[in-house]
C-alpha cells in the first residue's frame, strides 16, 4: 500500500517570509474558499508568530482575522494550525506564564487546531509547558525541533531531543528547517529514527527554499516515513519562501507516493487573488530580492522569514557604514558587497555567540550583533561593544541554555560589564501579569473580548494593541503606505507601480474622513487666523459645530460663500489651497469627528 503524504500550505509563512505585513481579514475570507477548492491541503497556517502582531501594526483586530480565516477551513475539514515561540509565544521576547497558558485557550476559541511549539535554542524547558497547556485546551501540541547545521546539531542531537519531546507528552513532531539549511540526508536520518521508534506520531516538516536544498530534504523525508510536507504556491513559492505545492506534488507521486490531486481552476484563481493583495498594498513591504534563492545563504544560515526585515536593515546601514568609510577615505561598499560582508560575519560569530538555532529572535538577535559589528568596524570600534539588553539576555542564558559553548573574549566582555550568566528556569524570570492587564482594561473601559481574547491580545501585544485602540497605529500605517506609493511613482522599488490622485492619497491617509464642498464659484480662503507664514490651512484644528472654516471670495476680495463646520470635527486634508479657484460643488477639504 502507497504511503500517504499529505500537504499544508503555510499562508501564514508566505507572506512573512516576503515581506512585513499579512492580508486584510476581508482578503483572508476571500481566498480561504479558494484554498478549499484546490483540493490538495489537508492542513493550514493560519496564524501565529508575527501575523497577529503586523494586524494590530496596520490598524485591524487580529482576533477578528483569525476567526474570519479558521472558520470555513475548519468546516471543510482542513485543520489549521499556529506559529508558537514557546517562551515568547506570539512575540519576540519572553512571555509571563499566565498569558501564554490564556493563548491556548483563545487560539482553540479562535479554531485553531494546531499549535508548532518552538524554541531557537531547543530548551525543552520552553517547549514542554506549552505541551501540557495545549493539550489542556484542546488543541494538538507539535512540538518543534528548529533544524540548523553546525558541529553542535547533529543527527544525534535531534534524535534525542525528538525523543524527550514525546516523552513530555508532544502528540506531533515538526521539523522546523526555517533556514532550508539542514542536509537531506541528514534529516532523512533524524525523521526514521522517529518513526522507527514512534509509528503513530505525525511527523511534519517545514523547510525554506533559500539555498536550495529544499526540494532534496522533502524527498528524503518522504522516503523516511514523514506524513505531512509545508509547501507554498505562486506568486509567493520560491525564492527564499517554500518550494511550490505543484513541484512537490509531481516529484512525490512519481516516487509512489498516494498525493491528493490539485484543482488547477482554483490553483490559478488563488494565484491570481493572491497577486491582487500585492497589488493592493502588500507589494509596497515586499524587497524583490526575497523572490530569489541564494546559495550565500548555506554559510550563514539565516532564515527564510526573516529576509523582509533583513533586507530593510541592511539599507537603513548601509548609507550610515559608507559615510564612516568615505571619511576613513576607504572605498564604499555597494548593497551586494554588504550584505556579502553582514553573511559572511553571521557565519563567523554565530558559533561565539553559543550556536542558537537561527530562527525568531535569536536569528534576529545575531543578525544585529553582525551588523552592528559592521558598523563598529567602520569606525574603528572593537566588536560586540553595541549589543543590546535582548542579545545580552541570550547570552547570559534569560531565554534558555545556549546549545553551544560562548567563546571566551564574550564572556570576557560580559564579565567586564558585571553582568551575570543565568542558569535556571528562564519563565522564573517573567511572573504572572494578566492581573495587571484585566485591572486596565477595567479601568478603561475596554471590553475583554469573547473567550478573553481582547485580554490576551493586549497582554500579548501590549504596546501595538494600545496603539491599535487610540488609533496611532493605523494612522502610521497610512503614512508609511502613501510614502511608499509616492517612492513608487517615482520611479523607486517600493512596489507595485500604480498612479495615485490627491484624492487616492487622502483615503489612504484618512479613510474614514467626509468632504467639505464651496457652494459658489471663486476663490477659496482659509481660516485666517491659523494660516502660517507659507500659507498652509489649518491641519488639526477643531472646530465646534457652526465654526467658520473657510469661504469663497468674488472679485473685489467680497466673500459670497462660508463654510461652517456641520459638526464637531477637525481638518485633516484639502484638495484646495489658500487661494485657488474653485468650482461650485468642489470639494475643498475633509474633516473627521
Amino acid at each position: 500500500m502507497k504511503k500517504e503524504i499529505q500537504f499544508s500550505l503555510i499562508y501564514r509563512d508566505m507572506w512573512q517570509s516576503s515581506g512585513k505585513y499579512v492580508p486584510r481579514k476581508d482578503q483572508l475570507a476571500k481566498i480561504a474558499p479558494i484554498i478549499i477548492d484546490m483540493g490538495c491541503f489537508d492542513r493550514v497556517e493560519t496564524n501565529g508568530g508575527a501575523m497577529e502582531q503586523v494586524n494590530l501594526m496596520y490598524g485591524e483586530n487580529p482576533n477578528q482575522a483569525v476567526r474570519t480565516f479558521t472558520k470555513p477551513l475548519r468546516e471543510a475539514g482542513i485543520k489549521t494550525h499556529m506559529l508558537d515561540r514557546g517562551l515568547n509565544a506570539l512575540r519576540m521576547n519572553p512571555v509571563p506564564a499566565d498569558v501564554r497558558q490564556l493563548m491556548y485557550k483563545v487560539k482553540h476559541a479562535q479554531g485553531v487546531d494546531i499549535t508548532r511549539i518552538f524554541c531557537g535554542l531547543n530548551d525543552t524547558r520552553n517547549i514542554v509547558p506549552s505541551i501540557k497547556w495545549a493539550k489542556a485546551a484542546g488543541m494538538t501540541a507539535q512540538a518543534t525541533m528548529c533544524i540548523t547545521y553546525s558541529k553542535v546539531h547533529t543527527a544525534e542531537y535531534y534524535i534525542n531531543l525528538a525523543e524527550q519531546l514525546i516523552e513530555e507528552g508532544a502528540q506531533e513532531i515538526c521539523l522546523k528547517d526555517m533556514a532550508g539549511i539542514g542536509r537531506p540526508v541528514m534529516l532523512g536520518i533524524i525523521v526514521r529514527a522517529i518513526k522507527e521508534k514512534h509509528p503513530d506520531i505525525i511527523v511534519q516538516y517545514h523547510g525554506h527554499n533559500g539555498p536550495g536544498f529544499a526540494v532534496a530534504s522533502m524527498l528524503e523525508v518522504a522516503k523516511a516515513g514523514c506524513d505531512v510536507i509545508d509547501v507554498a504556491m505562486e506568486p509567493l513559492s520560491w525564492g527564499k519562501v517554500h518550494p511550490d505545492v505543484i513541484t512537490i506534488q509531481a516529484m512525490l507521486r512519481d516516487a509512489g507516493f498516494l498525493v491528493k490531486d490539485i484543482n488547477m481552476k482554483a490553483y490559478m484563481e488563488a494565484r491570481r487573488m493572491t497577486q491582487s493583495f500585492i497589488d493592493d498594498f502588500l507589494g509596497y513591504w515586499i524587497d524583490p530580492k526575497n523572490a530569489q534563492m541564494s546559495s550565500l545563504l548555506v554559510g550563514s544560515g539565516l532564515p527564510g522569514g526573516m529576509m523582509g526585515s533583513l533586507m530593510d536593515d541592511l539599507k537603513g546601514m548601509h548609507s550610515v557604514i559608507n559615510t564612516n568609510l568615505k571619511n576613513k577615505g576607504e572605498s564604499e561598499l555597494s548593497e551586494d558587497e554588504l550584505l556579502v560582508e553582514l553573511f559572511d560575519e553571521v557565519e563567523r560569530i554565530w558559533p561565539m555567540l553559543g550556536t542558537p538555532c537561527l530562527v525568531t529572535p535569536f536569528s534576529q538577535y545575531v543578525k544585529n550583533a553582525a551588523l552592528m559589528n559592521l558598523y563598529s568596524r567602520s569606525i574603528d570600534e572593537k566588536p560586540f561593544t553595541r549589543m543590546d539588553p535582548a542579545m545580552w539576555g541570550m547570552i547570559l542564558g534569560k531565554s534558555g541554555k545556549l546549545p553551544g559553548k560562548l567563546a571566551p573574549e564574550i564572556v570576557e566582555i560580559a564579565k567586564e560589564k558585571g553582568f551575570e550568566f543565568y542558569t535556571d528556569d528562564p519563565q522564573v524570570l517573567y511572573p504572572n501579569e494578566l492581573d495587571r492587564f484585566i485591572k486596565e482594561m477595567k479601568e478603561n473601559g475596554w471590553d475583554r473580548g469573547r473567550d478573553d481574547e481582547e485580554l490576551f491580545e493586549f497582554a500579548m501585544h501590549e504596546k501595538q494593541y494600545r496603539e491599535y485602540m487610540s488609533g496611532q497605529a493605523k494612522e502610521q500605517f497610512n503614512k508609511d503606505l502613501l510614502e511608499r506609493i509616492e517612492k513608487a511613482q517615482n520611479g523607486g522599488n517600493g512596489g507595485p507601480a500604480k498612479h495615485f490622485s490627491a484624492a487616492d492619497k487622502r483615503a489612504i491617509l484618512h479613510p474614514d474622513a467626509e468632504p467639505i464642498q464651496a457652494g459658489v464659484t471663486g476663490r477659496i480662503i482659509w481660516d485666517l487666523d491659523y494660516i502660517d507664514k507659507s500659507c498652509n490651512p489649518p491641519f488639526g484644528k477643531k472646530y465646534k459645530k457652526g465654526d467658520w472654516m473657510c469661504g469663497v471670495q468674488a472679485m473685489g476680495n467680497t466673500f459670497i460663500d462660508n463654510v461652517t463646520a456641520p459638526y464637531d470635527c477637525h481638518l485633516v486634508a484639502v484638495d484646495k489651497e489658500h487661494g485657488t479657484i474653485v468650482n461650485k460643488c468642489d470639494v475643498v477639504g475633509w474633516i473627521k469627528k
